[in-house]
């Protein structure tokens, strides 16, 4: 049997077309359908999309990274507004601190000065990680026993009582 042909010369120009635009059309549609699967459709798909644990790998190399080159600014992966630094001394161990001065906003960003423990903020003052804001209560670095270091990037969630006292 012979397979159907198209005799028209706009037949064979437009056929070719249309499946094209059909298929890109069922691409289109199955990754959307695999994003709302990935977010299982909720209003908060940080947790989906961006881990809320940090892997920074052997304590000790982390430690002497820090030591060489100062402390590390983590970049955040959902936005520019939780960016957080890492820094370790022997006597405080790691600290966590959010990558802006205590006293200004997210938009101030800081920038380390190479082989210190100080930073220049967008006034170009210069900072001691003291000076940093404190990161949300619950975010915190974490030694694990295998001698890793791992980064607990959740904030505890303040609710309320029934009383509107906050707890958390």
């Amino acid at each position: 049997m012979r397979r159907p042909q198209l005799r028209s010369t706009f037949a064979r120009a437009v056929v070719p077309v249309l499946a094209g635009i059909g298929f890109f059309i069922i691409v289109g549609l199955l990754l959307w359908g695999v994003a709302a699967v990935a977010s299982r459709n909720s209003g908060d798909t940080t947790a989906n999309l961006a881990p809320a644990f940090q892997e920074m790998g052997n304590a000790e190399f982390v430690a002497s990274l820090i030591a060489d080159d100062g402390p590390i600014i983590l970049q955040d992966l959902v936005g520019d507004d939780r960016n957080i630094v890492l820094d370790h001394t022997p006597a405080t161990g790691f600290q966590i601190y959010l990558a802006h001065p205590a006293d200004r906003t997210s938009a101030c960003t800081i920038e380390v000065v190479r082989g210190t423990r100080q930073f220049t903020d967008c006034e170009g003052r210069t900072l001691n990680p003291d000076d940093l804001a404190l990161p949300p209560r619950g975010v915190r670095p974490i030694l694990n026993n295998d001698g890793s270091l791992t980064l607990d990037l959740t904030a505890d969630v303040a609710t309320t009582d029934g009383t509107g006292t906050t707890v958390g």
